[in-house]
């Protein structure tokens, strides 16, 4: 197995179009689990494992040894299932650093528990920008690619890198910047950094939300993004990437699934501490959002 050309299998989930992917050495190996998803129901509030046990197979039928779940960032349009694939296959659960500034300030919008603490320290493992880490006998490294959000990360593993939401599909073009601490200006850095690879690198997909009936697409290269991207391929400036940027933002619903999924998945996934009755609760917070 040739270190800088890691195996990858993605799964896709077309109710959130999120791409979860498993990257790993060799069959018989180490692998890690990047941004799984967790089935909810929002009608009635059920939660499921139906993809992360699609994923659960995947690894045992390839008899890997899960390293770490990765996340990207703290999702907003799925709730993660990192908690009940750590209680299955072990490994770490892992984010970016600067997850604390995330908890920080959405705390504070759903009132969160005084006991929650905005350390991240749900997590496993904080990752700092530039951090090597190993899966088996690939070498791994974190990146900080803020702008999405202020913790978003990307994973360079060999010629593969995980990009979270930083880049779609070229047809698609680039994440929002109008949550809390999304800054136009740093992702069109971000992803000037991810496109400065050399061009073959495959570039893996948080998300695909195809458009004209194009079936789901998980993975392009640095090529396609450079020739391609709708919203920022080669010659456009930051000046006008922004510019574009904040004029979209101003138009776009908040995702379906963000009152659940953010209050979740700052808790590495684990739901709300149960109350009295033995139940777990999400907020609904009124005119906030």
């Amino acid at each position: 197995m040739n270190s800088s050309t890691p195996l990858v299998q993605s799964f896709f989930d077309p109710a959130t179009g999120t791409y979860t992917h498993v990257v790993y050495d060799e069959p018989g190996g180490h692998a890690a689990v990047v941004d799984p998803v967790l089935d909810f129901d929002q009608k009635s509030g059920r939660t499921s494992h139906l993809h992360a046990d699609e994923v659960i197979a995947f690894v045992r039928s390839h008899q890997l040894q899960v390293d770490w779940i990765l996340e990207t960032h703290a999702h907003a349009d799925h709730l993660s299932a990192a908690p009940y694939l750590q209680q299955t296959l072990g490994g770490r659960i892992a984010i970016g650093a600067a997850i604390a500034r995330v908890q920080s300030v959405f705390k504070g919008l759903f009132h969160l528990e005084p006991e929650f603490a905005t350390d991240g320290s749900q997590f496993d493992h904080l990752f700092n920008d530039g951090e090597a880490f190993a899966i088996g006998r690939l070498t791994a490294t974190a990146w900080h690619v803020p702008g999405h959000t202020p913790a978003d990360m990307a994973f360079v593993v060999g010629d593969a890198v995980f990009v979270g939401d930083t880049l779609f599909m070229p047809d698609v073009g680039s994440a929002r910047c109008d949550f809390p601490g999304g800054d136009a200006h740093q992702l069109y850095r971000s992803i000037q950094r991810i496109l400065a690879l050399p061009d073959n690198t495959r570039l893996y997909l948080c998300h695909d939300y195809p458009p004209n009936g194009r079936a789901p697409q998980g993975v392009c290269t640095v090529t396609d993004q450079k020739q391609h991207n709708i919203h920022v391929h080669q010659g456009i400036g930051e000046d006008q990437f922004v510019a574009m940027r904040q004029a979209r933002d101003a138009t776009l619903a908040m995702p379906q699934l963000i009152l659940p999924s953010v209050q979740v998945n700052i808790r590495a996934g684990h739901l709300p501490p149960a109350e009295s009755d033995g139940r777990h609760y999400l907020k609904l917070p009124i005119n906030v959002f």
